[in-house]
């Protein structure tokens, strides 16, 4: 039986992902950890009980966990950055319409010609159904989530309510008043007094009685707590009694993989497969289980960092230029960051930022050479770089079996990708072509599953019409059917149902 020092604070989890979700919001990092001290502050001044506190806790950490769910939609509707996008509007969301119309002009298509600009500006103010979609899938997908981490019903409520205002003009029921959550009238208030620097208390203060619940600006006011710095373990310590501890890493870490892998309709399911190759290998190659399951677990969070790049680079369908990878090269460095403040996921830092260096020192972001590469590191990166290659990408398709092995052989000829992990890795795939066929989860069809297969990557009814031969009617049809089976009512739920249950 594990001792308590050996255990895994859920708090610790949920605090990775917090910071995740700072990176993937485009805010400062810190900001959900910030956000839980104030939002607890508030909440003793309250004289919440403690169920209230407890969920208090976890909500105010995992409030933007649906934050992937329509960043490609998001970065086409704004010229690419959703990343700034988001940021600019996160103060002002609770705010006045004045307020917000100010930061979307300060943000939308900041890097765009000044006609097209102008183009993406009106559509972005014009298009409420937009607007409503993309946050209902926020919510959906943060519930979806924080179900499989086992959170209490009223946590995974509160996070179907975290874009609602006080005086009914949120998102994405348009609830009001004590119909909405307390720990998500609590967390509203919280979040932007952290965000808010020049002003906070006039603001807050201003957008009482609209944005946010009266009485929990006059808590906030009482208690006092601004913006501030504060430590990884003062937040920890603010966990109400009893301490919460996780009954299953490996659960939390798929969630992690598939809230990466939503980010992009090119990356959906890449993490599980780089898992299963990496694991397929290594058990192959005769590796102690110790390896192998830090490789299983690597590969689930190898790709976190990905989610601090903005989708108009992930997405491009071209070639990138040197600014963009530049930023393309930081991604494995914020997976470092993210990974780094959890006690229980430090051990894996070296090995999941390492899927992109090279033995002869080309790769990124360590530019480590062969002596600083273990075996497991060199099965890592042989493992992301085929499976890459065997899916669709912005910039090419799928290459076929013959062409995927010639290209990884030429990363072998060419002195970066070792050619035991490679041969290793091939052996792994290699088995996986004969593979049993899964069961039809909820009852779906084959054609029902088709369609949930393209409309998860990121399909538009049309295209998956012509691509199944079908009419734009009836996909329609079938992804209400499909709905329904599976309990979602977003494409980005559909894709993280996809994904768990290894559809993709």
């Amino acid at each position: 039986m594990q001792s308590e020092s050996e255990r895994v604070r859920l708090a610790e989890v949920l605090g990775a992902l917090s910071l995740a979700t700072d990176i993937g919001t485009g805010r400062p990092l810190g900001h959900g950890a910030r956000t839980c001290l104030i939002a607890m502050a508030i909440g003793e001044r309250m004289a919440l009980d403690s169920e209230q506190l407890r969920s208090l806790f976890q909500v105010s950490l995992l409030k933007f966990l649906g934050c992937t769910a329509d960043s490609p939609e998001t970065a086409r509707a704004v010229g690419g950055d959703e990343l700034g996008f988001n940021a600019a509007m996160g103060p002002v969301f609770f705010g006045s319409v004045p307020e917000m119309a100010r930061a979307m002009v300060a943000s939308v298509g900041s890097t765009e010609p000044l006609l097209r600009r102008g183009q993406l500006l009106v559509s972005v103010m014009t298009d409420t159904k937009s607007a409503r979609e993309g946050l209902a899938a926020h919510c959906e997908v943060a519930a979806m989530l924080a179900q499989r981490l086992s959170m209490d019903r009223g946590v995974i409520a509160a996070l179907r309510h975290v874009y609602e205002r006080w005086d009914g003009k949120g998102y994405p029921a348009g609830v009001s008043g004590d119909e909405i959550p307390i720990e998500a009238r609590v967390v509203a208030v919280a979040g932007d007094a952290d965000l808010i620097d020049a002003d906070a208390a006039g603001t807050i203060s201003r957008r009482s009685g609209k944005g946010y619940d009266p009485d929990v600006v006059s808590a906030w006011q009482a208690v006092g707590v601004h913006r501030r710095e504060t430590e990884w373990e003062e937040t920890m310590n603010a966990e109400p009694e009893p301490i919460a501890f996780i009954d299953d890493l490996d659960s939390a870490l798929t969630v992690m993989a598939d809230f990466v892998d939503l980010k992009s309709p090119w990356t959906r399911g890449h993490s599980r497969n780089v898992a299963e190759l990496a694991v397929g290998a290594a058990v192959a190659a005769g590796f102690p289980e110790s390896d192998v399951q830090d490789l299983r677990r690597a590969g689930w969070v190898h790709d976190l960092g990905r989610v601090g790049v903005e989708n108009g680079i992930w997405d491009k369908p071209g070639l990138l230029s040197s600014f963009e990878w530049e930023k393309v090269m930081i991604h494995p460095y914020l997976t470092g960051r993210i990974l780094n403040r959890c006690r229980a996921l430090r051990g894996l830092e070296a090995l999941a930022t390492s899927h992109h260096e090279r033995i002869d020192g080309s790769g990124y972001h360590h530019q480590w050479t062969a002596d600083h590469l273990s075996p497991p590191t060199r099965i890592l990166a042989a493992a992301d770089v085929f499976d890459a290659l065997r899916s669709d990408r912005p910039h090419r398709a799928a290459l076929d079996w013959d062409e995927a092995l010639a290209a990884i052989s030429e990363e072998v000829e060419a002195g970066r990708l070792d050619r035991e992990a490679v041969a290793f890795v091939i052996s792994a795939a290699g088995g996986e072509i004969d593979t049993p066929e899964r069961p039809k989860p909820d009852g779906l069809t084959d054609r029902e599953l088709e369609v949930l297969t393209l409309i998860a990557s990121g399909l538009t009814n049309r295209a998956v019409g012509d691509s199944l031969f079908i009419s734009t009617k009836t996909v329609g049809r079938h992804v209400e059917n499909i709905y329904s089976k599976i309990g979602v009512s977003t494409r980005a739920g559909a894709a993280i149902y996809a994904m768990e249950h290894d559809l993709l």
